[in-house]
């Protein structure tokens, strides 16, 4: 396990739209842009293999930004195809705060992160002391039917707390936006809290301020 002090100073980013890691989860990712193919051939020479996910962010005049918060992830898969691509996995470790892109020769961004305010990522797995399982389950149950997914039910219902919120913020079709709003959520009952908002506003149409 990955402790606090051997978090690096920079990690290399890797800004994807719509994609979730969060801490103690998995995120399989496909990879054939020459920049990122690089960065994952120089993670994969660095003690830590730590790569830092986050989300792109448009600033107001349609500059190419980045959000403050990420999480990055240590490489623990991989696989190469015949023509080149790489099949990778990232475990969850920690979010981090941006605080500044990092000038260098590399093809891919990197920055300065401060892993402080995150130190509770480093712990065991979080439990939801006021979830309220038939309610959640009875909520997701009709998102699924109006988005016309389908699922494991007995496999979701077995999860454990943390696995199971986590996972469904992953993997739910959500906007890059409320992604982000569950990155951030401080405790996993937030995130729970945050996920259930986001499909009760899903289910009824949307409204301008379905997240305060």
């Amino acid at each position: 396990m990955i402790k606090n002090v051997d978090l690096p100073d920079t990690v290399p980013l890797f800004p994807l739209p719509g994609a979730l890691l969060l801490p103690r989860a998995r995120l399989p990712l496909h990879i054939f842009e020459p920049r990122y193919l690089q960065m994952v051939e120089d993670c994969m020479k660095t003690p830590h293999r730590l790569i830092g996910m986050i989300q792109p962010l448009k600033g107001p005049e349609g500059q190419d930004q980045l959000n403050a918060i990420g999480c990055a992830g240590r490489l623990t898969g991989f696989s190469e195809t015949e023509d080149g691509r790489y099949m990778i996995t990232l475990a969850g470790v920690s979010r981090f705060r941006l605080l500044r892109e990092q000038e260098g020769f590399t093809p891919y961004r990197c920055a300065k992160v401060n892993w402080a305010p995150f130190a509770r990522d480093l712990g065991a797995a979080e439990h939801d002391k006021d979830f309220d399982r038939a309610a959640f389950f009875g909520l997701l149950e009709r998102f699924f039917v109006s988005q016309g997914l389908e699922t494991d039910w007995e496999s979701l219902e077995d999860a454990d707390d943390e696995l199971l919120i986590n996972s469904l913020g992953m993997l739910l079709p959500l906007d890059p936006e409320d992604k982000q709003a569950l990155l951030e959520a401080p405790c996993l009952t937030t995130r729970r809290e945050t996920l259930m908002t986001l499909m009760d506003y899903a289910l009824h149409g949307g409204t301008e301020d379905k997240l305060q």
